[in-house]
């Protein structure tokens, strides 16, 4: 297998395909003080069904942070040749044994020549739900569906999503972090009202920004509910810098649905290509 531009040998990338209820995660990634997280589990539970005295790290497509669902999330990981074709057979089965049952992985299979669940990936997808209807949410519902106690216009919030899409610095919406760039690409971003009543906004884009996802989320039902005008979100987009009136939207409301790669002869390129900080192009010189 390939680890970025080096051959590794006697090692297997497998990939997982996996689900969670984020409710009691203290996000995914592995944090000091013992606090509860995705990655920490399944990396537990591979350790044990593996009867592994090494803890074999998982590197995941989109870190998701506390109390945010997926669906549709994918992970790598490199485990020796060895310890693959021993547990292979029976490994997806033990894993499901060992777990707890708020994270389940649903497939493993030995990943594509040059395959990253990370770098790989050309798209993430995610689902926010909210409702307004004036009863609240259906409690059956209550740990995926934010409940907004205004009415919302979703062709308004539509037309304002409109505004957002394409390539952008994402500044104004992201949280800051030391040296990540917050330009991306925003490929959709279209809500629907179902017949339940629920609002599902679907969001697209080639990676995310910290709170990029749940602070669009705000500034959309700003509009929904006639605080701001349609033409507010892309102002503030245009802006580059935080507004005070974007709130970030709970996260429970909020699952990672899907995660898209190219075809397996692109991956490595791919892999490359997104490992470079982007920059807008220039307007012009002087």
């Amino acid at each position: 297998m390939w680890n970025g531009d080096v051959r590794v040998s006697g090692v297997v990338r497998v990939r997982l395909d996996l689900s969670y209820d984020g409710t009691e995660f203290s996000g995914w990634a592995k944090q000091a003080g013992g606090r509860r997280t995705v990655q920490g589990e399944i990396e537990d539970a591979l350790r044990t069904v593996t009867r592994s005295g090494t803890t074999y790290e998982l590197t995941v497509a989109g870190r998701t942070d506390a109390g945010v669902h997926a669906r549709g999330q994918v992970a790598h990981v490199d485990l020796p040749r060895e310890v693959w074709a021993e547990h292979r057979p029976k490994l997806l089965k033990r894993l499901a044994g060992r777990l707890p049952k708020d994270v389940r992985v649903w497939a493993l299979r030995e990943a594509p020549e040059g395959f990253d669940a990370r770098f790989s990936a050309i798209w993430r997808r995610y689902a926010y739900r909210v409702t307004d209807n004036p009863g609240g949410v259906d409690p059956l519902l209550r740990g995926h569906v934010l409940w907004h106690d205004w009415p919302l216009d979703v062709d308004a919030m539509n037309e304002a999503a409109r505004g957002l899409l394409g390539e952008h610095d994402f500044a104004a919406y992201c949280k800051r972090r030391e040296g990540a760039t917050t330009i991306r690409t925003l490929q959709r971003l279209s809500l629907v009202r179902g017949d339940d009543g629920i609002i599902t906004a679907t969001v697209r884009a080639d990676a995310f920004c910290h709170n990029m996802v749940r602070s669009l989320i705000g500034a959309l039902l700003f509009v929904g509910d006639g605080h701001r005008t349609p033409d507010w979100p892309a102002k503030v987009l245009a802006a580059g810098v935080r507004d005070s009136a974007v709130h970030v939207v709970r996260p429970h409301g909020l699952t990672l649905e899907e995660v898209g790669y190219p075809a397996d002869e692109l991956l490595a390129a791919r892999s490359v290509e997104a490992r470079n900080k982007r920059t807008l192009p220039s307007a012009g010189c002087c």
